[in-house]
């Protein structure tokens, strides 16, 4: 028989804030407000689209009834 392999997600690397250098340090804590700030930004526009029924972007209609999201396409921007 053979052993199947499980595929696990990577956990985020631990650091200790204390132990590493000031530059990597402010690194780190840069990085991690960027990323909230990004998550919140995205929060906040998946809110307004939730709140409302039909949206109008550069003259293409987005609808957004029946629970369906119709019109829109995204991809991500490069960092």
């Amino acid at each position: 028989m053979s052993k199947k392999k499980r595929t696990t997600k990577s956990k985020p690397k631990k650091v200790d804030l204390l132990e590493i250098s000031d530059s990597k340090r402010l690194m780190v804590l840069q990085e991690a407000k960027e990323n909230l700030r990004q998550r919140m930004e995205e929060a906040k526009v998946w809110q307004f689209f939730a709140e409302n029924d039909r949206v109008t972007i550069n003259g293409q209609t987005i609808d957004f009834e029946n629970g369906g999201l119709t019109g829109l396409t995204y991809e991500e921007l490069p960092n």
